[in-house]
């Protein structure tokens, strides 16, 4: 981890394209640039809430303790919101963590002045409320998935929504370097089923694996296929 005073825009995060004009002098006074390596912790669940942070470059998986295994929640990118999980009148700790999945500069904003930005920008105040309304129905979706979808459409799911988020590089490959073990947390399952569930869907010649990049195919093969099976 490293402080870098000024490596934001002040235009390209979350809060910064919400916030008033006259709002961003006193953002740029009370934030902090840290650039954390791939690996490093940004969040760890069960820490005071001391602050928000917001990703300026990089790639961050968010993620839970379940039980003895890990569930990530959803990843963030570039001018994404982490650690409103944190925010509310009690337990004031962090539910989830975040780690940077690659070299990541975030804007940490401490917490009492974050409350006082939502206080004077309106806007920012209504597009954070319809974030978490959006979260909500995607977290009480996952967790129907998890309940009643079989493993198989959970993975290509997980598949297809990476590829939505990140898109794709000049060959074609979704542009996240994800582990096979990042992506069973996704899914929900063990690395040993998503390793077998990608050797079938390339001898399917739906997708291409190369390393850890994966590439899509058929798209509607494949959502085709995620309530039912091979």
């Amino acid at each position: 981890m490293k402080k870098n005073k000024k490596s934001c825009d002040l235009k390209s995060c979350f809060m910064c394209r919400l916030a008033l004009d006259d709002w961003k002098h006193s953002i740029d006074v009370n934030r902090k640039n840290i650039i954390f390596k791939k690996g490093e912790q940004i969040i760890r669940e069960g820490d005071p809430v001391n602050g928000i942070y917001f990703v300026y470059n990089g790639k961050v998986k968010v993620h839970k303790k379940w039980g003895e295994k890990e569930i990530i929640i959803r990843f963030a990118n570039n001018g994404d919101i982490i650690g409103h999980r944190g925010l509310g009148t009690q337990n004031a700790t962090f539910p989830i963590s975040a780690t940077a999945l690659e070299t990541t500069t975030v804007c940490f904003i401490e917490l009492d002045f974050f409350l006082s930005t939502l206080k004077v920008n309106t806007d920012l105040t209504y597009q954070l409320m319809l974030f978490f309304a959006d979260e909500l129905k995607e977290s009480e979706s996952k967790m129907l998935n998890l309940a009643h979808m079989m493993v198989k459409g959970r993975i290509i799911l997980a598949i297809l929504k990476l590829e939505e988020q990140f898109g794709t590089n000049e060959a074609g490959f979704i542009d996240i370097n994800l582990s096979r073990q990042n992506l069973a947390d996704i899914a929900g399952t063990t690395y040993e089923t998503v390793f077998r569930i990608l050797n079938e869907l390339s001898l399917h010649n739906l997708i291409v694996t190369d390393g850890r990049a994966i590439r899509i195919k058929e798209h509607e093969e494949l959502k085709k296929l995620i309530h039912g099976a091979l």
